[in-house]
């Protein structure tokens, strides 16, 4: 089949790591021809071109800066994303037959591209891999409101993103809440159109048991007596960075655990600044690092943790959890209670809940952890990801649609 994915991740080829990355090369590996139509942003001063990379189609499509610019020019680039979108599709894939039309959340704007790719081919599926609830997620944390002003521009989008559901074939959520969260908001959706399509890797051919923890913890300056509790990802709003710090500076002179954080964002300053001022002796707060040495640092920690703010009514089920899952580490997951990424684990023996508002809850957990079997904790979680999260999962949850 031809397979065609929508995305604003930007794809330049597929030998590496990540959850759309992983699901075109399986699609690849079993025998789909695959074209990924992804942004060429001004940034990276690339015309639109069509090439063949790894086996793939990849449509790198010329637009604006979309991300780590400035909110005009991010704003104007997400409206012309769309026609941009559908211009360079017209031109460089006349005459390719599509079976399978894929596409994700974030944005909500290419309804006008799939529309045509409908209309082009007659019979194609279309598969919404929903990652994100817009815009309802923006009103939960205050960037947006369904009242005054700023209702209109919410019910511009709530609108744009009934429209996304409504001609999608089928809904492919992350977590069982997501599901139930979608059909209890949209009624018109039939149950038979949505279905669990999880966040999925393909497990690494060569594991990283061969890393040297001792060199990976001497190289970064964490201790070497105690278990290292990792947190890798986004710095942003959607994370709850302000109850962050307050947990880290709850904890931030332990002597049976050291804290490490790692990553970037809006809100990384904020951390930044408590940090330097306070230079607690059980946290370490480091720069986003290369995937590669990422991925070393993550193999040599004992603990994985998920952050999400507490003001969150949509059940978001944070990529994070992958790599956590994937070098054997438990989890503790503090979020709102509309989150089932700590109920899952703690259902399956792979990690500990708690809420997003009670730095005395998160302190509770982190002791509950440090007297915890670790490494069958480990073991458990990796069980249950090979069982649920490979992109096998995935795979086979949208081809038995086609």
């Amino acid at each position: 089949m031809n397979i065609i994915l929508l995305t604003m991740s930007r794809i330049t080829e597929i030998s590496s790591r990540g959850i759309y990355i992983d699901l075109m090369r399986k699609f690849r590996d079993e025998g789909h021809s695959v074209y990924i139509v992804t942004p060429h942003e001004r940034s990276l001063g690339r015309p639109t071109e069509l090439e063949q990379v790894d086996g793939v189609n990849i449509l790198g499509v010329k637009t604006l800066n979309l991300q780590k610019t400035s909110v005009i020019e991010k704003g104007i680039g997400q409206v012309l994303v769309e026609s941009q979108y559908k211009r360079a599709i017209k031109k460089y894939l006349k005459g390719v037959n599509i079976d399978l039309i894929l596409y994700s959340t974030p944005p909500i704007t290419f309804p006008k591209v799939i529309k045509y790719l409908k209309q082009q081919n007659k019979g194609a599926k279309t598969y919404l891999l929903l990652k994100d609830i817009f815009p309802q997620n923006a009103v939960d944390i205050g960037m947006m409101s369904k009242t005054g002003v700023k209702g209109v521009l919410y019910r511009f989008f709530r609108n744009k993103e009934k429209n996304l559901y409504r001609m999608s074939d089928y809904i492919g959520c992350m977590s069982p809440a997501n599901v139930e969260y979608v059909l209890k908001h949209n009624p018109e959706i039939s149950p038979e159109r949505v279905e669990v399509a999880p966040n999925s890797v393909e497990l690494r051919v060569e594991g990283l048991e061969s890393v040297d923890s001792s060199k990976i913890k001497e190289k970064y300056g964490l201790p070497m007596d105690r278990p290292i509790f990792i947190y890798g990802g986004n710095l942003g709003k959607p994370q709850g960075i302000p109850f962050l710090i307050q947990c880290l500076d709850a904890n931030a002179n332990r002597t049976d655990c050291h804290f490490v954080v790692i990553g970037s964002g809006t809100e990384r300053k904020k951390l930044v600044a408590w940090y330097e001022s306070h230079r607690p002796q059980s946290v370490t707060v480091m720069e986003k690092l290369p995937k590669e040495d990422y991925d070393r640092l993550a193999s040599s920690c004992d603990v994985g943790l998920i952050f999400l703010d507490h003001r969150f009514t949509i059940p978001n089920y944070p990529s994070r959890l992958l790599p956590y899952l994937e070098n054997k580490m438990p989890i503790i997951a503090a979020t709102d209670p509309n989150c089932d990424t700590g109920k899952i684990a703690e259902e399956n023996g792979y990690g500990y809940w708690c809420e997003s508002n009670s730095v005395e809850a998160f302190t509770k957990v982190v002791d509950k952890m440090i007297k915890s079997d670790l490494k069958a904790m480990g073991e458990n979680g990796y069980k249950f990801l090979c069982e649920n999260y490979l992109v096998q999962n995935t795979y086979n949850a949208i081809i038995s649609h086609v």
